[in-house]
């Protein structure tokens, strides 16, 4: 296959609106370190490599598409995390991000609690050794079944969402012989993404009891009154994707101002606040994600200043990052099929995946990277779209970004910072298999989610 450029190369400028795009990277062969895994790299032969292992050896191993996760990298973001926040606070990992029983023993093994939101997520973490008073239940709709099975099991915590909810919990655990800990979580108003927060008109949602209208102070009250429950505090979550901590600062001061009236009301002082997870990565080398201790010592200034002021006992703090963990740690591997240019708008790459593996793009209008991995170039930049092989015009993997011009079919390209959301919200559409998750460390790599095959999905099939 020749390595020539493609012709009809566009001119970005003339596809993109000014202010809309960002120019080629001076080096199309260099790796961000900010987007990238931190054992990724070139070989002397332009290879990339991660954890020792050339992407041809695994792509001819395990095949593509394929998830590929930089242990070390998962267990230094965990390690950072639970050293940021230390001994007076906990760090609940969100295993909707990415949920496996590898991940649950490496979360175990690392010292991070671990958040569930179903009953499966529950399951795959009590099979993987993790001990049910370190697992926090999550979910707006838990059903009796999850949530006696939680209870039995001995959950550390259960985040009630919502008033029937807390009547459910509480005769369950009562029939249990129990009295289960638990959280009320609630809506402050505050709705928080990426650099921008809005702190008004957002309990318009479907998670959480509003505080406005004194809706999460009924919700304690009643909770307070029953004697399967144990209230332990209180949950807020604002967003996802956030680089800015100032919408903390407004949530906090408003779910202190929350606790502060339950002491006035009722005489106690709840000794936990839990602010949720959301904190951003960096999925292009435009994002600039602050650093767990960064975030650990702003939201404790945020926490104690606000109690100071309302004179409370400062409450031990919980977050919840998900993303913030897996998410730089993998990559997601791909082989080129066609290659289509289009004069005077751009180049349609299309691979051996799409939006049954990655669905973000085409659910959130999300932004990726992308990279030439099985070999270095020096031809100029093409302007593409990477996208799926599936029947959907919106199988869009990377919406806009620069490739090497002689890219070929059979070339290997990757993703990066795929490691949260895309194999938990894989789908079978085209009755696609969804791909393995591969584990990298030290020079060797073994499968911790296999590939799907023909037999899997027939089984189903009963047809």
């Amino acid at each position: 296959m020749s390595r020539s450029a493609h012709p009809a190369g566009p001119r970005y400028a003339d596809v993109l609106p000014e202010g809309h795009y960002s120019p080629p990277p001076a080096d199309l062969n260099a790796l961000d370190p900010k987007v990238w895994a931190r054992t990724v790299t070139r070989d002397e032969d332009g290879v990339v490599t991660v954890g020792g292992i050339a992407v041809t050896e695994l792509a001819e191993r395990f095949g593509t598409p394929a998830y590929v996760l930089d242990e070390a990298d998962f267990r230094a973001r965990a390690r950072a995390w639970r050293t940021a926040f230390g001994n007076d606070a906990d760090v609940f990992y969100a295993g909707k991000a990415f949920l496996s029983r590898a991940v649950v023993r490496w979360l175990d093994e690392e010292g991070l609690n671990l958040d569930v939101c179903s009953g499966t997520e529950l399951a795959t973490a009590l099979s993987a050794g993790m001990p049910a008073e370190r697992i926090a239940f999550h979910g707006n709709n838990k059903s009796e079944t999850e949530i006696h099975r939680a209870v039995e099991a001995g959950v550390g915590r259960i985040v009630l969402d919502s008033f029937q909810e807390i009547v459910r919990v509480a005769h369950i655990a009562q029939s249990l012989g129990k009295r289960q800990k638990a959280q009320i979580r609630i809506t402050v108003g505050v709705e928080a993404h990426t650099h921008e927060f809005i702190a008004t008109a957002h309990e318009d949602q479907k998670f959480g009891i509003p505080l406005a209208g004194g809706q999460a102070a009924e919700a304690v009250r009643r909770a307070l009154q029953l004697d399967g429950i144990e209230l332990i505090g209180i949950h807020s979550h604002i967003g996802s994707q956030i680089f800015d901590m100032s919408g903390f600062e407004v949530a906090a001061h408003r779910v202190v101002r929350l606790l502060k009236e339950i002491r006035d009301e009722h005489g106690i002082e709840l000794p936990e606040i839990d602010l949720g997870g959301g904190l951003g990565i960096a999925y292009t080398s435009d994002d600039d994600p602050r650093e767990p201790h960064e975030i650990a010592k702003a939201l404790n200034e945020i926490v104690t200043r606000e109690c100071e002021a309302a004179r409370l006992r400062t409450p031990r703090i919980s977050v919840e990052p998900g993303r913030a963990v897996v998410g730089p740690t993998a990559f997601t591997l791909y082989e080129v099929g066609t290659i289509k240019p289009l004069e005077g708008l751009r180049t349609y790459v299309s691979v051996d995946g799409g939006m049954s593996d990655n669905i973000r793009t085409a659910l959130y209008d999300a932004e990726y990277s992308v990279a030439l991995v099985s070999r270095a170039s020096d031809a100029a930049p093409m302007l593409v779209r990477v996208v799926g092989k599936h029947c959907e015009s919106g199988d869009i993997v990377v919406k806009d970004a620069f490739l090497p011009a002689d890219l070929a079919p059979g070339d290997l390209i990757a993703v990066p910072a795929t490691g949260a959301y895309c194999r938990s919200m894989a789908s079978n559409y085209n009755h696609a298999l969804r791909p393995p998750v591969v584990a990298v460390a030290d020079g060797e790599a073994r499968v911790i989610v296999r590939r799907e095959t023909e037999e899997d999905l027939l089984r189903l099939d009963v047809g």
